[in-house]
């Protein structure tokens, strides 16, 4: 690129390399509105309840099938810059929520769209990114309005229905639900923070998904001796320790002469001394299992299970730190370090032996009750996309859950929300002049596609159902919305986080108004 004649006679000065390319005026609105239109294309016939799914072939030849916005995204290859900020959207919205990324997308796609036509018509960037921060402000206040505050386990159970609608983990229906709902609730009870963090997933390997179950506590898979190893059938005392139970090895090769009989028998005798004494400590600590992410050595092993005690080596770092959390027991970290009060406890432990076409598996089922700091739920099913894509349904389910039960609160959904911000949106255009009215104006339609989007995805006409919605909400029908079956109806059913709401709406308005302040797009490609 270079600087334009300017009559002088002097040569232009290039400052870029002659393949670069430049774009300025109505042409980077063109290709910024159509990225985000192409984003919005992708992902609008996997919205809502009645959304399909994707078919994702990747690069190193594997395929994956979902709907679940923030994997589509993830694995898509995007070249432009504004495709990016859209990839950079949904990883924000997902980090943050959990949930909510399609319709985050949905939206910034719309206002980019509604925003590329009114710039078209010559209305400055400036002006469209001033209303639509002002009409961001307007749909807050009324999200505040509209948010409720509800924590008995019914509604619960309605927040996790509504984040697994139109997923896999949708045929669990109200009993996978009222499953995560009791999850959450227990590390609550425990007196720990309702977060998804708390909440463990494994795959059981075997029967149907729907025979997921919920254990208060934690499963550790291992290679088990399932006769040899004791189990525990009542409360027992917890160790937790980072340590080995061995003899300590020399950081240094070291070689021991030994020159008679008696100096063979003694220092084979000092090893026994150390060993029995570490027994001794375990023996009398109280505790009943012993678990430890170090190696055992296998005199101390026998010689526990001779005395009813349960213990378990070579745990890994997180395993480790989560038998602590679920048991409540204090990481230690030298045997000296024991007391009555580094010790947790659990209910009952056992080992769980199944026969499967890659051979015998074992495992041990630990349950803690009530006072688990750290729960698990046992996942039915093979090991499968289908399975996978059940525990993302199920983990949006948490999040929203961990959103919710964080007294963020909840709204009706189903398209209840935005088409009552959007009609009060037009209403306050009628009493703006000047361009901010038109910008305005286009949020408001912004806002409405979400509940169209519904509608069309269920087979719907969009027209008949957005005058439809627009009627009732003027008539004071406020909870109407779109049903599942894509008929017009009062939702109550229909729960989401106000907090995932929140956010994708400020994320989504960011991102657009970004996009918007771009007055030229240089690349060095040159395409």
């Amino acid at each position: 690129m270079a600087q334009q004649d300017d009559g002088s006679g002097r040569a232009p000065v290039v400052i870029v390399r002659p393949t670069t390319s430049v774009t300025s005026g109505i042409a980077v609105t063109q290709k910024l509105v159509g990225a985000a239109v192409a984003f919005g294309d992708i992902l609008r016939r996997t919205f809502g309840p009645n959304g399909l799914d994707k078919m994702m072939y990747k690069t190193n030849g594997e395929n994956a099938i979902t709907n679940d916005g923030a994997k589509i995204v993830a694995e898509l290859l995007v070249k432009h810059p504004a495709a990016k900020a859209f990839v950079q959207l949904a990883e924000s919205q997902e980090n943050a929520c959990g949930d909510g990324v399609t319709g985050c997308l949905l939206f910034a796609s719309e206002l980019m769209r509604e925003a590329g036509r009114l710039l078209e018509r010559g209305i400055h960037p400036l002006v469209l990114v001033e209303a639509f921060q002002h009409s961001l402000d307007e749909v807050l206040n009324i999200l505040d309005a509209r948010t409720m505050h509800l924590s008995d386990s019914e509604s619960l159970s309605l927040v996790a229905q509504t984040a697994m609608v139109g997923k896999s983990a949708e045929s669990g229906g109200v009993e996978l639900a009222k499953l995560l709902v009791e999850a959450m609730e227990t590390v609550r009870e425990a007196g720990k923070p309702t977060r998804a963090e708390h909440i463990r997933m494994v795959k059981r390997g075997r029967d149907s998904l729907q025979e997921t179950a919920l254990i208060k506590g934690m499963v550790v898979e291992q290679k088990f001796d399932s006769e040899r190893v004791p189990q525990i059938k009542q409360q027992a005392g917890v160790l937790a320790l980072t340590c080995a139970l061995s003899l300590e090895q020399s950081k240094r090769d070291a070689e021991i002469e030994i020159e008679r009989p008696e100096q063979m028998i003694a220092f084979l005798d000092a090893e026994e001394e150390i060993l029995t004494k570490k027994i001794q400590t375990l023996v009398s600590s109280g505790a009943k299992a012993i678990f430890t992410s170090k190696s055992i050595d296998d005199r101390i092993k026998h010689a526990c299970f001779d005395e009813g005690i349960l213990v378990v080596g070579m745990m890994e770092d997180d395993g480790i730190e989560d038998l602590a959390a679920a048991t409540n027991a204090t990481l230690i970290n030298h045997l000296d370090d024991i007391d009555a009060f580094s010790l947790g406890s659990l209910e009952n432990a056992r080992i769980e032996v199944s026969e499967r076409e890659d051979g015998r598996r074992t495992r041990l089922i630990i349950e803690v009750g009530n006072t688990a700091g750290l729960v698990t739920l046992d996942v039915g099913g093979g090991q499968g996309v289908a399975t996978e894509e059940y525990i993302r349904a199920m983990y949006d389910g948490l999040r929203s859950l961990e959103m919710v039960m964080g007294d963020g609160g909840s709204l009706l959904g189903a398209g209840t929300f935005h088409i009552a911000a959007a009609l009060h949106l037009r209403e306050l255009a009628e009493a703006t002049a000047g361009r901010h009215r038109l910008a305005i104006e286009a949020f408001s339609r912004a806002l409405e596609a979400i509940p169209v989007a519904l509608a069309s995805n269920a087979g719907e006409d969009q027209i008949d159902t957005l005058l439809k919605l627009r009627a009732a909400h003027r008539n004071e029908s406020v909870d109407f919305g779109v049903s599942k079956d894509g008929s017009i109806g009062e939702i109550n059913a229909v729960l989401i986080p106000a907090t995932t709401m929140s956010h994708a709406l400020q994320a989504a308005t960011e991102t657009a108004c970004g996009l918007l302040r771009v007055d030229q797009v240089i690349s060095s490609r040159g395409d």
